[in-house]
């Protein structure tokens, strides 16, 4: 899988900037600045915001917003496909080398932190996996759970699995099924790193750390208003659409919580207070990640 990023002979993209941050921090505010500013493209960097369906539970540019700027790579792909970081890196390279950012910079904004890794080092060349396989093993992680499947990595890779949540069902199917084609772990492929689409010399790289409170605040009144935008219709139309419970799209926060509203297991008033517990403690580790694996290159800014 190439990834590498070529924009035609360019090599790694010049001038683009980077905002990462926790979700409710403001980033997509100061993106549309910056577009506003020098005239760029915005361009999703949240692996939630590529979702069809979840527009308001996801917190997507809404329209004016898309009025104001371009965006690439939002609410562009089915809930029930899988998504992974080599996809996005994929799609991301078929833009440069498109010509997307020609005139003007690209500025990448969002809370996934592998994404923004992914650009500035590159990510692993993975092996093919035959349709076959990956079913295979995605019906498994239906019929048997993350679980099993985790003890299953335990004895053929141990290192993957020491590294991987016995939860994390996506990242241990990619594993058992990278193994199962390949015959080599997936720590092998990781290790040959790949090449960078970002020009890191030239990159504006900005990094939101909020006030906690602040943020707790900003993310209680956000889920209200997602509500009010349609939160809970879009919670029952990923159930009309059959989305396996162990894809992405499902696990988004609120999706679970309103759906057991739907079925008359909480109150509408429960349901929103732990989607709004389940914001804060995403938010909480995401400022973790970003505090811990970016380096000193990234300017730290305060949420307005």
């Amino acid at each position: 899988m190439d990834v590498s990023g070529d924009a035609g002979s360019g090599g790694p993209l010049k001038n683009a900037i980077l905002i990462a941050g926790p979700t409710a921090s403001g980033k997509s505010a100061l993106a549309l600045r910056h577009a506003r500013e020098t005239g760029g493209t915005v361009v999703n960097a949240d692996s939630m915001q590529v979702y069809s369906v979840l527009r308001a539970l996801t917190a997507r540019p809404d329209d004016q917003d898309l009025a104001t700027a371009p965006h690439r790579l939002y609410g562009h792909v089915d809930p029930r496909e899988p998504y992974s970081t080599g996809r996005w890196m994929r799609e991301v390279a078929d833009l440069i080398r498109a010509g997307a950012f020609a005139d003007a910079p690209a500025i990448f904004v969002g809370g996934t932190g592998l994404y923004f890794r992914a650009l500035l080092e590159g990510l692993s060349r993975m092996p093919d996996v035959p349709a076959d396989i990956r079913e295979k093993w995605r019906s498994s992680l239906v019929c048997e759970g993350p679980a099993a499947l985790h003890a299953k990595l335990a004895a053929s890779d141990s290192e993957a699995a020491a590294a991987i949540r016995p939860s994390d069902g996506q990242r241990i199917v990619r594993a058992l099924e990278v193994l199962d084609a390949s015959g080599k772990p997936i720590s092998h492929w990781q290790k040959a790193a790949g090449e960078p689409l970002v020009d890191r010399g030239s990159a504006r790289l900005l990094v939101i750390e909020p006030d906690r409170k602040l943020l707790a605040d900003r993310i209680g009144l956000r889920f209200d208003r997602m509500l009010d935008a349609g939160a809970l219709d879009e919670a029952r139309a990923l159930a009309r659409l059959g989305v396996g419970a162990e894809m992405p799209a499902m696990k988004a926060i609120g999706v679970r919580e309103l759906l057991a509203t739907d079925r008359g297991e909480l109150s509408l008033d429960a349901a929103m207070d732990l989607a709004k517990t389940a914001t804060r403690q995403y938010a909480k580790r995401q400022s973790t990640w970003f505090r811990n694996q970016l380096g000193s290159g990234w300017q730290r800014i305060a949420m307005e």
